[in-house]
């Protein structure tokens, strides 16, 4: 529901996208759409080879399954109201749906948060643990874990909104960017926005920064037990956790360059969001076959069978 301040409502917001000029435009619209239709192409690829690969039926690839299921549902939030955009010329998106895609995507986004969180738990209890990994790990706590993923980004999410929600808006109502986000709409606000810009921060770049530096820890920790203490698979381990960390890094760093500046704006906001909300998902799926030796075998076997 639109909110009024002295008789005046805001009911759309304008969304300057990356550029006014119908050609351009139309070219980003075919760059785009290749890269979304790579983006399904590539996790959908995971996922297939995930369930119909026996060998792959273990926590670490039933985690990169549903990482690739949340890639997806990330960028389509943004991706196909931008790729309409490009070829309607409309650029404007209603109150109520710029809120409705502001929750879907903290939703997805918070949620490839802890599943990060997630993967490096499944990590460290492989290497500390590896004769009790698959009873720790069993289906019960996976399934679990996974709950926690998405009901954590649930409960980010909804704090982003009950925050915009909170604010009143009757112009200006022009969008620097091609989606809707908490940073850019919180500026349009007609009211003080000091204490949701400090609450953001917090939710948002502050989370962030401090999840990130504690996989970070996390993972320098496993890696240097890999190194001293494994001997079989030492290879195989070492790529696994230098992916996870490359991926984790694709995520964390541009997020963090975005929410952990309240108050100020840059113009490379704009190339920063496009890496995490369109490039990230295509190179995911990339990154976890190039180098993942079982993987990328297990896909070659599958499409081998099948074509």
């Amino acid at each position: 529901m639109a909110l009024k301040r002295n008789n005046t409502t805001v009911t759309e917001f304008i969304l300057l996208g990356f550029t006014q000029s119908p050609k351009i435009q139309s070219m980003l619209f075919f760059i785009f759409l290749i890269m979304y239709i790579l983006t399904w192409i590539g996790n959908l690829l995971i996922i297939i080879t995930v369930i119909y690969t026996p060998v792959l039926h273990m926590p670490m690839y039933f985690f990169l399954a549903n990482l690739a299921v949340i890639d997806i549902s990330d960028c389509s939030v943004t991706a196909v109201k931008m790729l309409w955009d490009f070829i309607s010329h409309t650029n404007s998106i209603s109150f109520n749906w710029c809120i409705v895609q502001i929750f879907f995507f903290h939703f997805t986004g918070g949620a490839v948060v802890f599943f990060l969180v997630v993967i490096v738990v499944d990590r460290y209890i492989a290497i500390y643990k590896p004769l009790l990994y698959l009873v720790i790990m069993n289906q019960g706590v996976c399934s679990g874990l996974v709950s926690g993923a998405w009901l954590g980004g649930f409960a980010h999410s909804i704090v982003q909104v009950v925050l915009i929600l909170q604010l009143s808006f009757c112009g200006p109502n022009i969008i620097d960017n091609f989606y809707c986000d908490v940073p850019q709409v919180i500026k349009l606000s007609c009211t003080d926005t000091y204490v949701a810009e400090l609450l953001m921060a917090c939710n948002s770049g502050l989370l962030l920064t401090l999840i990130f530096c504690i996989l970070l820890v996390s993972y320098i920790v496993i890696l240097v037990k890999i190194r001293m203490h494994v001997i079989e698979n030492k290879c195989k381990a070492l790529s696994t956790c230098s992916t996870q960390v490359i991926v984790m890094s694709l995520h964390f760093v541009p997020a963090m360059f975005i929410y952990d500046r309240p108050f100020r704006t840059s113009p490379m906001d704009k190339i920063i969001s496009v890496l995490y909300t369109t490039i990230t998902p295509v190179l995911n799926p990339i990154i976890f076959t190039l180098r993942n030796t079982e993987m990328k075998n297990s896909i070659r076997k599958l499409l081998g069978k099948n074509l």
